[in-house]
């Protein structure tokens, strides 16, 4: 009996778009840029880049993982790193536990999921915070590099201990994923990941392999945090840990929030504020802000066909919204998406080789367990494979959470195009749930860190919403400690200060 797979379909149709596409509408949602080479080329390109087939052996002791299913799926080495700088812990650095593991997926053929796991600068109680970059298809040690580690990677590769590193308020865990994403990969094309359930699925089996590993985190607080594509794994993700809780499939997890930071989570929405964030902002005049604004009701439509399920319909829905993007990428030149205080320089938009040469040194590689393989920033068919998944609305699953108790905080750095605050404000502002009303007519007030005003929040009951200032697209990247600072009033329940702002909602 011949049984048909949609996997292989989805996997040529989604490959094509990529090679024969729109170059931007493969980058928009990501951190690298567009792939301008022969269709040959690119696809030699995208093979050649994709962490599916390993090298060499990793972790000691995995070698034999697919030929004896009863070894440990989860195994993890400590790492001895050399770090320059005073790590301000308040135990012996010596004590502190930094590690880097393997997980072998169950639901998968032949994947592996890398992990880096930092205990807490702080004390062991503190909660235990899961970081997830987006892309789709970027590896997370860019934000452990150059948002909120422990350190930061120095001109002549040394490490360097960072005074903002989210492990002072937390034991952090950063994941690559999807599988392919970073050090993660698999031997088995079939393991590539199209939708967020498998995706969640898959979250879902490491934390609870993790937390069997880790026993004695068990009852600390867990939050899932993540930035930009993470609006749609941070939802997703969370919704599958709360229902693994309440059907009891494995251990319980202490599961009490989650935060996306400059995220794409309701595109129907948030591409409603393309135009008016960029004409706010001087990037484009009153006669383009016109023109491209009538592009919006069709996108809107679009994004409706798309639903929950489809995939030719999501597809077509990219196509029509990113023209709403790529028109105004047009009129602004060289401008930094990310962050239009700046210029775009490189495919990233931001100079990140330092990682990229660092993660691939010999010796590191061998510290951290992965063998040969290369690692590689941005994954650009991770991403292709996630084509039919960007128009999807992540939203629909945030009340139900928010209503029975999971916080949820969603901030945005002020200079973002690509995920502005506005978009961000107006979907967290629209969104269907029992405070609704309580929230649309709570003040902001300012978010002050040093007695310096850092930011504005807007916050009722679990829902808390963050403007930064003076920040881009990675918030922690441009205000370290501005952010270590919302992490840490966050998970303590200090977030929200007395003094208001009236006023400020006429303005959005």
């Amino acid at each position: 009996m011949r049984v048909r797979s949609s996997v292989p379909l989805r996997s040529v149709l989604c490959l094509a778009l990529l090679l024969t596409g729109s170059s931007n509408a493969s980058s928009n949602f990501s951190y690298f840029g567009s792939y301008e080479l022969s269709p040959y080329r690119t696809a030699e390109r995208l093979i050649r880049n994709l962490n599916l087939v390993p090298q060499n052996q990793e972790i000691s002791g995995e070698e034999d993982f697919d030929d004896d299913p009863s070894q440990r799926r989860l195994v993890e080495r400590k790492l001895n790193l050399d770090i320059l700088g005073d790590a301000g812990a308040t135990v012996p650095v010596e004590q502190l536990g930094h590690h880097a593991g393997y997980y072998r997926l169950k639901r998968t053929h032949a994947a592996k999921m890398f992990y880096f796991f930092f205990e807490s600068r702080g004390k062991s109680s503190d909660p235990v915070v899961v970081w997830l970059t987006g892309g789709p298809g970027c590896s997370s040690e860019l934000a452990l590099f150059y948002e909120n580690g422990p350190f930061k990677i120095a001109d002549n590769m040394s490490l360097i201990w960072s005074d903002y590193g989210w492990d002072k308020a937390s034991n952090l865990i950063y994941v690559d994923q999807p599988t392919g994403t970073g050090f993660s990969y698999s031997t088995d094309v079939r393991d590539i990941r199209f939708g967020e359930k498998g995706i969640s699925d898959d979250l879902y089996d490491f934390l609870q392999a993790f937390f069997q590993e880790h026993s004695g985190y068990l009852k600390n607080e867990l939050y899932i945090t993540g930035e930009s594509y993470a609006g749609h794994y941070v939802p997703a993700v969370t919704e599958r840990v709360h229902r693994g809780n309440k059907e009891k499939h494995g251990l319980h997890l202490n599961l009490k929030g989650f935060a996306i930071g400059n995220g794409l989570t309701n595109p129907g929405i948030q591409y409603s504020a393309y135009a008016d964030y960029a004409y706010s902002t001087g990037i484009i005049g009153e006669k383009e802000y016109k023109a491209i604004s009538k592009i919006y009701p069709v996108c809107e439509l679009s994004v409706k066909l798309c639903g929950a399920h489809g995939i030719i319909t999501c597809i077509a829905s990219l196509m029509v919204c990113n023209s709403i993007f790529t028109s105004i990428l047009l009129l602004a030149g060289d401008i930094n998406y990310y962050d239009i205080r700046k210029k775009c320089e490189g495919s990233l938009c931001y100079d990140f080789s330092n990682m990229e040469k660092f993660l691939n040194q010999k010796s590191v590689r061998h510290a951290l367990g992965v063998g040969d393989r290369k690692f590689v920033s941005c994954n650009p068919l991770v991403h292709g494979a996630l084509l039919a998944d960007l128009m999807k609305n992540l939203e629909e699953v945030i009340p139900t959470l928010i209503d029975e108790g999971i916080e949820l905080l969603v901030y945005a750095g002020e200079y973002d195009l690509i995920c502005n605050w506005l978009g961000n404000y107006r979907w967290v502002g629209s969104m269907k749930w029992s405070g609704n009303q309580n929230f649309s007519v709570a003040p902001f007030v300012p978010f002050t860190v040093d007695q310096h005003e850092a930011g504005l929040l807007k916050s009722s009951g679990p829902l808390t919403f963050l403007k930064i200032l003076n920040a881009g697209h990675m918030v922690p990247m441009d205000q370290p400690k501005a952010a270590l600072e919302m992490l840490r009033r966050w998970t303590t329940g200090k977030l929200v200060e007395e003094q208001s702002s009236p006023g400020l909602d006429e303005a959005y």
